[in-house]
């Protein structure tokens, strides 16, 4: 069920033939980091609200609650010969679109909840070593 999610969104994106399977793993690498990042939050005490919400069209990778605060998590993940950073890769309309959804996501889910007082938006960067642990860089309201 998983993997035909995968296939979906690979081919909506019009790949074709080792451009399919190069945009695959970056999907299931992406989902790595994520599942990664939701079991260091839960570590940490958080709660995890939602996986890849969606607020009309735009997405949310994470939002988890840290006590009274609703936190918006973009999850990043780079490839090893990346030249920058996840935390680096996160560009200004990015970062527009995850505070455009978290905003919409405050007016219609958390605004009205007493035991909400603030919203945080940030970004968890995800370096796969080659044995396959996860190193998570976390950056606290930046975007």
């Amino acid at each position: 069920m998983q993997d035909d999610r995968l296939i979906r969104r690979a081919t909506a994106a019009r790949t074709t033939g080792n451009n399919l399977e190069a945009k695959l793993a970056a999907l299931r690498r992406g989902q790595d980091a994520e599942a990664a990042v939701v079991r260091d939050l839960r570590a940490r005490g958080w709660e995890l609200l939602g996986l890849n919400v969606r607020v009309g069209r735009l997405e949310l990778d994470v939002v988890a609650r840290d006590g009274d605060t609703v936190v918006v998590i973009e999850v990043r993940t780079r490839g090893p010969g990346s030249w920058q950073s996840g935390l680096e890769s996160v560009a200004r309309a990015k970062g527009r679109r995850v505070r455009t959804a978290g905003e919409l996501l405050w007016r219609h889910r958390f605004q009205r909840d007493p035991s909400v007082n603030r919203m945080r938006f940030d970004v968890a960067a995800v370096t796969f070593a080659p044995d396959g642990d996860a190193r998570i860089e976390y950056a606290r309201g930046v975007l």
